[in-house]
């Protein structure tokens, strides 16, 4: 039984917005990061994962400086690095592989899933990694029902193949047929899926416990010798707005998707967690006393930058899949004006709820041609345009505020107490500018 939840949308579109809006759909030259740096999340909450990169010295280069830590520092990733004699045939890589996957699981025996990342197309590395990965279960993984074996899993994260976050898609996609399949009377449970700094999800697990949902599940889960079970009689949430794979996967074992916001902001939070509230028949009167307060305190927390940025101009260039749902957040909650939003995949079953919410003048832009699209941001002078780390200062140097799109991926921007600090991110570059406006 469910029944409609209290507190009112207070963001209802009065279009269509840009539900049908024409997409611009751009093929050329792309400035993304490549799908491994969604390891540089991911290892640090999967605490029994490890993550072994097959790649280059660069890909080693790029994953110790964006992770920030030192090799002493004893993460949860390295790389199995490919010298020429392996291209060239003169070392078996099999052979070589298991050699290293060996000396790992000697050093670190505490790790329960080792994932083998693809840094370039198996015809490129010379090594089919999702056959190796395979094979080294069989090996690896025969002690695993008494707790001491090793799951070993394969996903890409090529730049060829992957962009920025969907190393995590890939990643998630491939834990899921490894999940526990629940009973056929299984009672009904949550799963919310997407990565989740600990402190934002342990204040939704809260939130869902006071609602009455004590059946939630979290994928990726800390600690993944827990996975949840899935099956027909799972729901899910989607915390992050860049999991198209790991969706299809998981309804193919069953389980069926809750359309929501994201829960980006007060509005976005609310409408995430009544997605929930509708499905588990929490009635209108608790849902009501258990979300207002937190909503009442985002909405404070956003009201601190909305004189700053309300009216004012921006542009997303495509780069981590956020950009719809936090240009619905600005646009909404903010004031601010979307001039055209890029983003690397349109996916509009997920943003079937977002876009709508957008003014129906926003452009939008699907992929990614670079010299277009900063022709584009020259000629629109937006207020502020949200980008990669290598267009931020050339674009400074042509007087056009900007903000590092990377920023909202590392950064806590989830739920009602982190809403200030999103709407402050988008602040802070406009701060900047006029006190150094002379």
């Amino acid at each position: 039984m469910s029944g409609e939840t209290g507190l009112a949308p207070a963001i209802a579109p009065t279009d269509t917005g840009c539900a049908d809006a024409p997409v611009l759909r751009e093929r050329g030259q792309r400035a993304v990061f490549c799908g491994l740096t969604g390891i540089v999340w991911l290892h640090r909450k999967m605490q029994d994962a490890f993550f072994l990169v097959v790649g280059s010295r660069t890909c080693a280069h790029l994953l110790q400086s964006a992770a920030g830590v030192m090799i002493f520092a004893e993460p949860r990733f390295a790389t199995a690095i490919i010298e020429e004699r392996d291209l060239a045939g003169m070392a078996d890589c099999h052979d070589e592989l298991d050699r290293i996957v060996a000396q790992l699981l000697a050093r670190r025996p505490e790790i329960r899933t080792l994932f083998l990342v693809g840094s370039c197309p198996s015809e490129v590395i010379k090594l089919d990694l999702g056959k190796a990965a395979q094979r080294l279960d069989r090996t690896l993984g025969t002690d695993r029902g008494a707790g001491v074996g090793t799951r070993v899993l394969h996903y890409s994260g090529s730049g060829i193949e992957t962009t920025f976050t969907e190393g995590e898609d890939a990643c998630l996609a491939a834990l899921v047929p490894h999940m526990p399949a629940a009973s056929a009377g299984a009672a009904p449970a949550l799963l919310v899926v997407g990565t989740l700094p600990d402190v934002v999800e342990d204040q939704f697990r809260r939130l869902f416990g006071e609602l009455g949902i004590g059946n939630v599940g979290w994928l990726p889960a800390r600690q993944l010798a827990d996975l949840p079970a899935v099956g027909a009689h799972t729901r899910f949430l989607l915390a992050q707005p860049f999991l198209g794979e790991t969706v299809g996967a998981l309804q193919n074992r069953g389980a069926r998707h809750l359309p929501a916001l994201f829960p980006f902001g007060a509005e976005g939070t609310t409408e995430w967690l009544r997605a929930a509230a509708d499905a588990f028949g929490v009635c209108p009167m608790q849902f009501n006393r258990v979300v207002a307060p937190g909503r009442e305190r985002a909405k404070r927390a956003i009201a601190h930058s909305q004189d700053r940025l309300r009216g004012k101009r921006i542009t997303f260039l495509p780069d981590s899949q956020l950009e719809v749902p936090l240009a619905r957040f600005l646009s909404t909650e903010l004031g601010m004006v979307p001039v055209e939003v890029g983003t690397p995949y349109l996916h509009r079953e997920l943003m079937a709820r977002e876009l709508p919410l957008l003014p129906s003048a926003t452009r939008i832009s699907e992929g990614q041609h670079l010299d277009r699209q900063l022709d584009r941001v020259r000629a629109d002078r937006p207020d502020l345009t949200v980008c990669g780390l290598g267009l931020a200062n050339p674009l400074e140097a042509e007087g056009l505020s900007t903000k590092w799109a990377i920023e909202l991926v590392f950064s806590p921007i989830h739920g009602f107490d982190q809403a200030g600090d999103l709407a402050d991110l988008f602040a802070r570059p406009l701060r900047r500018r006029d006190v150094l406006r002379v």
